[in-house]
């Protein structure tokens, strides 16, 4: 069920460092998404992140840890999507990437704010890329935007 998201009320996060990751399959709807994130981010008062492109979804944690072992980010954002076909390919590809995302934000306690889609068709995924409310970049920079504030009032 797709959830109607009102940004209006995030929580500013002046001088945030956020970085996007995303897969380069799909990359129409995923850059939708992206645009709508860094939209957002930057009306809360976060640098426009670098967005880093990678070849595919299971590359993604590799890469968010490698960020967070160069440089201190807030939150890493990783944007990718994973067709299920006639195979297991989507089920093991997707419970690896949902594992290792796990395993990197706990040992590099660094949130990594996970926008890995599971999809049976483009149209699943077009919905979810719409310029609207329901934009999984929308989504995204809430839950970003949320998680750096709490660590900044909490940490």
């Amino acid at each position: 069920m797709q959830v109607e998201l009102d940004p209006s009320a995030m929580p500013k996060i002046p001088g945030a460092k956020v970085a996007i990751l995303q897969s380069k399959w799909y990359h129409e709807q995923l850059d939708r998404m992206v645009k709508k994130t860094v939209e957002l981010l930057v009306a809360a008062d976060c640098p426009e992140p670098q967005v880093h492109y990678l070849p595919g979804s299971l590359e993604l944690p590799l890469a968010a840890q490698a960020l967070m072992r160069k440089e201190k980010y807030d939150a890493i954002i990783c944007y990718g999507a994973i067709m299920q076909g006639e195979t297991k390919h989507f089920d093991m590809i997707m419970n690896m990437c949902a594992e290792a995302f796990n395993k990197v934000m706990l040992e590099e306690s660094t949130p990594i704010i996970m926008e890995v889609i599971p999809v049976n068709s483009v149209e699943q995924l077009e919905a979810r890329s719409q310029d609207n409310a329901f934009n999984k970049g929308v989504e995204a920079a809430i839950a970003t935007a949320e998680i750096i504030d709490w660590r900044r009032k909490n940490l």
